[in-house]
């Protein structure tokens, strides 16, 4: 149950999605800082530093969450701790109740393999919950491009899973966009980008993806499991 006392609700998201569909990603993120202030976090795979690198200037010292599920590629840590180090932020990582040790002894070596919803939902999306609970809103990098799933992702919306509001910036930005932001403002990018990793996930369910591929085929490749269940 969350902690805080949420700000606006379903229909002032729907009016804010609304009001701000045009507005620049900028524009968004003034708009989040003024409405909500310190209850205003964001969340980072640290696939790439474009959020933190938006989010910070607009909001100097702004809380970044990233979840430690324990079973990150050394190049997702060495990015977090760069990015921890280069931009003006707060950083809270964030740790499962169990270790993967524990996990394994509770419920059996590579869950992750026999049972991936399960092992996301205690890895990411339980401690996101825990996380979450002392804001009123949450920036993400989701972008309507990646995936069908995703094809609809407003700029703003209500969660009603977290009885938060939910903040999209670059929602309505392309691959183009993304890509001349990162080159013109010099953005610290996971060196697994250039390793054929355009989606960065926890090791065990990530491989490279072919050329043409969707961005995010490597991701729970074979199992049609497409999200780890904390943007649904």
């Amino acid at each position: 149950m969350n902690t805080h006392t949420p700000v606006g609700g379903p229909e002032h998201a729907e009016r804010a999605a609304r009001e701000l569909e045009e507005a620049s990603a900028q524009e968004i993120i003034s708009w989040a800082a003024e409405t909500f202030g310190e209850g205003l976090c964001m969340t980072s795979s640290m696939a790439d530093a474009l959020m933190v690198d938006l989010a910070s200037r607009q909001v100097p010292g702004i809380d970044v969450i990233f979840l430690d599920t324990g079973y990150h590629f050394a190049e997702t840590l060495g990015t977090r701790d760069a990015v921890d180090s280069i931009y003006d932020i707060n950083l809270v990582t964030v740790e499962p109740r169990r270790t993967v040790p524990e996990q394994d002894a509770a419920l059996g070596p590579r869950l992750f393999g026999r049972n991936p919803e399960i092992c996301c939902h205690l890895r990411k999306v339980e401690p996101l919950q825990r996380a979450l609970e002392p804001y009123s809103a949450w920036l993400t990098g989701l972008r309507r491009e990646d995936s069908v799933t995703r094809r609809d992702t407003p700029v703003v919306q209500w969660d009603p899973k977290r009885g938060m509001t939910k903040v999209n910036p670059i929602a309505r930005w392309t691959q183009d966009d993304v890509d001349t932001y990162m080159a013109d403002h010099g953005v610290l990018v996971n060196p697994l980008q250039d390793d054929g990793f355009p989606s960065i996930g926890c090791e065990p369910c990530t491989r490279r993806v072919e050329p043409g591929e969707d961005p995010r085929s490597g991701r729970w490749a074979g199992t049609g499991k497409t999200e780890c269940g904390i943007h649904v």
